[in-house]
C-alpha cells in the first residue's frame, strides 16, 4: 500500500494548474503523460526565478555568472540523486535523442567495421536509429532483438542470440512507452557485460514511474527525459565517470574537455535545467521534509507506483470488458508502467482520440515512435490509442476514459 506520509491524489492535483482547464464545459482529463506530463507550479516558478534574477552565461567572475554555476551544478547534483550516480557523471542536452545521437557519434569513433551493435523491436526509435546511423558511418554490423507481439515482451532467447563477442553496445529500454512493458535492463547488462560490450538503457519511460538506480542496473549510460517526469523539455543523460572521460566527443577547441562538460555542447538550456530540477525536488516533497533527497523520492516513486498498478489493472479489466477493443503489452498485475496501447476495432486511433478529446478526456495516438512496435502489432498505418496515468490521475477520470469508449460511435 502507498505509504500514508505521501501526499494524497487531491492534494498532488492543487498544484498542477493545468487541471483547471475546461474544454467542452467539462474539466479536462490528461492521459497524454506518456509524451509529456503537465508541470506543478514549483517548476515555472523555478525557471523564472532564475531568468529574472540570475540570467547569464557560464564560467565568468561577475555574481549572475556565478551564480548560473551555482544552480547548474545543484542541478547535476539533484539528478545525481534521482539516478543514483555522482554529479561529475550528469551530462544535459536539448532532449533524450540528442544527447543519444551525440553519444553514439562519440562511441562508434573506437569502434570498427565489422563490430556489431544491438538495438530491439521493442525500443522507441531514439533508442535504434542513433545507433544505426552510426553503424552505417563506421560500417558495423546492427542486430535486432525480436519483440514477442503476443506478450509485449522482448524474445529473451533471441537477446542472447544476438549478443557475441562482436557485440559492441547493447541499447534496451528500460520501459516501452507504446505498451508500457518493463524489460530487465540488469540481466541484460550481465549478458552484454560477459562479452565485453557496453549497456545503453533507454529510461525515458521508466523514469516517471519507478525510481531509477543506474547502479543497481549495470548500465553503462542511461538517458531521460525530465518532460515526462513533470519538468520542462530537456534531455539528461548519466554515464560512467570512466566512460565518460575516455569517449571522444565531437566538440569545439575552447570547450571544456574535463566531465561531464566534456559530453556536452554549445549554451545549454540553464532556465530548463533548473526547472528539470524543481520537478525532481518537487516530486521529492511529496513525501514530506527531512532524510535525504533520494530516500524522500523513493518514498514518493514507490506510493506513485502503487497508485498507477491500481488504476491500469482498472482500466486493463474494463478494457477486457468491451467488445471490439484490444489492449497490448503485459497484462496487469505483470511488471509494467501504468500505460496501456489499445485498438478500436474499425476505428483509426486518431478518430478515437478525437472522439474522447469531445469528452475532454486527452489521449495520444498513432506510433509515437516506436514504429516497429505498431508495426509489428499489426497496426500500421492506422496506430494504437495510448492511455498513461500520472501522478495525478483519478480513479474518477479513469471511469471517463472508460465510459468514453463504450460511447464510441461505431460505423
Amino acid at each position: 500500500m502507498p505509504s500514508a506520509a505521501v501526499a494524497t491524489v487531491e492534494t498532488i492535483r492543487s498544484h498542477f494548474p493545468a487541471l483547471d482547464r475546461v474544454h467542452h464545459g467539462t474539466p479536462v482529463a490528461y492521459f497524454d503523460g506518456p509524451g509529456g506530463t503537465q508541470v506543478p507550479r514549483a517548476v515555472p516558478e523555478a525557471m523564472t526565478r532564475y531568468l529574472y534574477h540570475h540570467n547569464a552565461n557560464t564560467h565568468w567572475a561577475y555574481p549572475s555568472s556565478i551564480e548560473t554555476d551555482m544552480a547548474l551544478a545543484r542541478a547535476r547534483q539533484v539528478f545525481a540523486e534521482f539516478l543514483n550516480g555522482t554529479p561529475d557523471e550528469i551530462l544535459f542536452g536539448a532532449n533524450m535523442t540528442t544527447l543519444t545521437m551525440h553519444l553514439a557519434r562519440a562511441l562508434a569513433r573506437r569502434w570498427a567495421a565489422g563490430d556489431e551493435i544491438v538495438v530491439t523491436e521493442l525500443d522507441h526509435h531514439a533508442n535504434v536509429d542513433p545507433w544505426v546511423e552510426a553503424a552505417r558511418d563506421r560500417g558495423l554490423v546492427v542486430r535486432t532483438v525480436r519483440l514477442d507481439p503476443a506478450s509485449g515482451t522482448l524474445d529473451w532467447r533471441d537477446l542472447e542470440r544476438c549478443v557475441t563477442p562482436r557485440t559492441r553496445l547493447l541499447a534496451i529500454g528500460a520501459a516501452s512507452n507504446a505498451l508500457g512493458t518493463i524489460t530487465d535492463v540488469t540481466r541484460a547488462a550481465v549478458l552484454v557485460h560477459a562479452v565485453g560490450g557496453l549497456c545503453f538503457v533507454d529510461g525515458v519511460h521508466y523514469a516517471p514511474h519507478a525510481l531509477p538506480d543506474v547502479r543497481a542496473m549495470g548500465c553503462d549510460a542511461f538517458a531521460c527525459s525530465p518532460y515526462k517526469f513533470y519538468g520542462p523539455h530537456l534531455g539528461v543523460l548519466w554515464m560512467r565517470r570512466d566512460l565518460l572521460a575516455e569517449t571522444p566527443f565531437p566538440r569545439l577547441a575552447p570547450a571544456s574537455d574535463g566531465p561531464p562538460e566534456r559530453g556536452e555542447t554549445g549554451t545549454l538550456n540553464h532556465e530548463g535545467i533548473v526547472g528539470a530540477a524543481a520537478g525532481v525536488e518537487w516530486l521529492a516533497s511529496l513525501a514530506g521534509d527531512g532524510d535525504g533527497l533520494r530516500t524522500r523520492l523513493r518514498a514518493t516513486l514507490d506510493a506513485l507506483h502503487a497508485r498507477g498498478a491500481a488504476l491500469v489493472r482498472t482500466l486493463w479489466d474494463a478494457l477486457a470488458t468491451i467488445p471490439g477493443i484490444r489492449a497490448y503489452g503485459p497484462p496487469a498485475p505483470a511488471p509494467r508502467t501504468p500505460t496501456v496501447g489499445f485498438v478500436v476495432d474499425g476505428l483509426p486511433s486518431e478518430r478515437v482520440a478525437r472522439a474522447l478529446a469531445d469528452r475532454a478526456v486527452f489521449v495520444s495516438h498513432g506510433d509515437f515512435y516506436a514504429q516497429t512496435v505498431v508495426a509489428r502489432l499489426g497496426q500500421q498505418p492506422a496506430g494504437l490509442v495510448r492511455a498513461g496515468c500520472a501522478c495525478y490521475t483519478t480513479e474518477l477520470e479513469v471511469a471517463r476514459l472508460v465510459d468514453g469508449l463504450r460511447g464510441l460511435p461505431r460505423r
